[in-house]
């Protein structure tokens, strides 16, 4: 464990017995729709979440029993024909989870926890937002009196629908008056510990007012002790062999894309690293304990992890203080568990929720790219329609069809020079820039290959007039150049040599060059096609400083004699480009104010001066 210290141990303390009393509920029910008893619940959130606290690289990301496992085994058992809570499924479950675990350690040995480094920003919001959206639904029913549901959104909003003839109006005012009152605390009493003064309040209630009487639910009994540890019947593999692999696999699949893409999201937003292999191997040893203690498979949990995050928790002394917690639970305290109304401690788990869901960057993405804006609207309605693992394939498949897209269409400009000024600009970008004379200076901001090439020949011949006697590529942004495109340019340079046009292509790497002699293009390193620099080409074809510029020589001047008293003014139309006018407003403003400043302190100065020397 890392990052524990004096200064963060009492949130991460605090957090730590929050998540366990909000596990709870949540294991339990997982449990239960997993095949297996209520109690196995609490027993998979002992010995593996301690496990896993040792063996993470995340400081806060919170590991146990969780939805979408549970539900593909329970799924699994009903079409096997296993019913649920029986001895068969008693014994089932435990190997099952031992097959995931044997997938996941796989999984890291074979390093397969990289494929997270391909999956964007906008991927990994949108899946966290469909996640988290996705149970919040299920857990809607219980916050005013109805069951949790599962699948996706089309199934839970039948569900929730159908549960509407439960609807109790006390259990909806404890459910959905919990969720306000801890958004607000969250906003303006944020270190509060909200949600134990709720959950002592909820107890409170059902012991002296007896609100179980006005059908608000409880948490179900539970017996005392510890788990029994015991080594899973392995023989059960001889029956439905086929069957337990694929669940183990696909169950393995959602752990590690699901509970990787959330903790490298946490990483993220705070500014550390994880080890995605390392990671995969803490939660096969976590679900190997878990089947030892005769449990069902564990994930990731974004919703307890919200929880963690609200109060604070820096480190794994949280996971260590949960599973203390719990034991304590387990084993003296579950008659107490008994007073604990449902729709309190959901609507703790539905407010952490709501924190997860990822609305500032889809509001960013909706203002400055739209693209990305749909890749994450993708991500999050697939995982919402479609599930997890497509949800995500589907955020990949089009994160992989922007980066084609972009590449087919790079960023292109045709450059000039700012009179008075070093270098060349864009001059699209900046008003003060002018056109050399007869010359096309075109800059190509990615690598040449078949698939843009001609994007980037149709650009220069389209710019092409009956003064241009001198072409010049800024190819600092080509890295590398294909077959397709190096014989390509070698046709261009014929066909603008028969016109008496001088082609130049500069400033790229020299590993361009090497590529372009490998690839039967050489003639164009060997006849001077290829230069250094943009301006060894300028002086290759005849043309010296100060460069001749399109426009009179009035305008020529206007433009020397303005740009030296304005450099910044270039400079800002370099960095905002359309917004440069708003921007250079506000250097304006700025400027005015340090001048005033300035003078405020001059002027108190010579009032000193003059008072000391009277």
């Amino acid at each position: 464990m890392k990052n524990i210290s004096f200064k963060t141990a009492k949130n991460d303390i605090i957090a730590g017995i929050i998540v366990a009393l909000v596990s709870i509920p949540i294991s339990m029910g997982y449990a239960q729709i997993a095949g297996l008893p209520a109690a196995y619940g609490l027993y998979g959130s002992l010995i593996p979440v301690l496990i896993y606290a040792f063996t993470t690289t995340s400081p806060q990301f919170v590991f146990g029993v969780d939805a979408t496992p549970a539900v593909l085994v329970g799924g699994t058992l009903s079409a096997l024909g296993v019913t649920s809570g029986s001895e068969e499924a008693m014994k089932l479950v435990p190997v099952i989870t031992f097959v995931v675990a044997i997938w996941l350690l796989i999984f890291s040995l074979i390093k397969a926890g990289q494929i997270v480094n391909y999956i964007s920003t906008p991927v990994m919001g949108g899946f966290i937002s469909g996640i988290g959206i996705t149970i919040i639904l299920m857990q809607v029913p219980k916050l005013f009196g109805g069951s949790a549901g599962t699948g996706e959104l089309i199934e839970l909003g039948i569900h929730i629908w159908g549960q509407l003839q439960y609807f109790n109006v006390l259990s909806a005012v404890l459910g959905f008056g919990t969720v306000v009152i801890i958004l607000v605390a969250k906003k303006y009493i944020p270190k509060f510990p909200m949600s134990v003064v709720l959950m002592v309040l909820g107890a409170m209630a059902t012991a002296f007012l007896h609100i179980d009487r006005l059908g608000v639910k409880l948490l179900p009994h539970v017996d005392s002790g510890f788990p029994k540890l015991m080594v899973p019947d392995f023989t059960l593999l001889k029956t439905d062999t086929s069957d337990i692999i694929i669940l183990g696999l696909t169950c393995a699949l959602v752990i590690m894309a699901q509970t990787l893409l959330a903790t490298n999201n946490y990483a993220n937003r705070y500014g550390y690293k994880v080890d995605n292999n390392r990671e995969v191997l803490a939660y096969s040893l976590a679900n190997i304990a878990s089947s030892v203690s005769g449990s069902c498979p564990l994930n990731g949990s974004v919703s307890r992890t919200g929880i963690a995050d609200q109060f604070g928790c820096k480190s794994q002394l949280m996971s260590v203080t949960a599973s203390i917690t719990m034991l304590v639970v387990v084993l003296f305290a579950t008659p107490v568990l008994e007073y604990l109304p449902v729709p309190i401690l959901t609507g703790i788990v539905v407010a952490a929720l709501i924190g997860i869901v990822e609305y500032k960057l889809a509001d960013k993405l909706r203002k400055v790219n739209r693209a990305e804006f749909f890749i994450f609207l993708a991500a999050m309605f697939g995982v919402l329609l479609f599930g997890t693992i497509y949800g995500v394939i589907i955020g990949v498949i089009l994160s992989f069809i922007a980066v084609i897209i972009r590449a087919v269409v790079p960023p292109r400009s045709f450059l000039g020079c700012i009179p008075g000024h070093e270098g060349f600009y864009n001059l699209n970008r900046n008003k003060n820039a002018l056109q050399i004379e007869h010359t096309l200076l075109y800059r190509f901001s990615g690598n040449l290959f078949f698939a843009n090439v001609s994007t980037f020949l149709q650009d220069i011949e389209n710019a092409i007039n009956d003064d241009t006697k001198i072409i010049i590529v800024d190819a600092s942004g080509i890295g590398s150049i294909d077959i397709t495109a190096a014989d390509r340019l070698v046709s261009f340079n014929k066909i603008l040599k028969g016109k008496g046009i001088h082609f130049y292509i500069t400033e790229h790497v020299d590993h361009v060059n090497d590529q372009l002699r490998q690839l039967g293009a050489g003639c164009l390193v060997e006849e001077g096609v290829t230069r250094r620099t943009i301006s060894l080409a300028l002086r290759d074809a005849g043309v010296d400083r100060p460069y001749p510029l399109v426009g009179s020589p009035e305008q020529v001047a206007v433009h020397e004699d303005f740009i030296e008293d304005n450099e910044r003014l270039a400079e800002i139309e370099w960095a905002f480009g359309k917004d440069a006018a708003e921007w250079h407003d506000k250097y304006a403003v700025q400027v005015t104010d340090d001048i005033t400043s300035s003078i405020d302190v001059g002027s108190s100065e010579f009032a000193e001066n003059v008072l000391d020397k009277a």
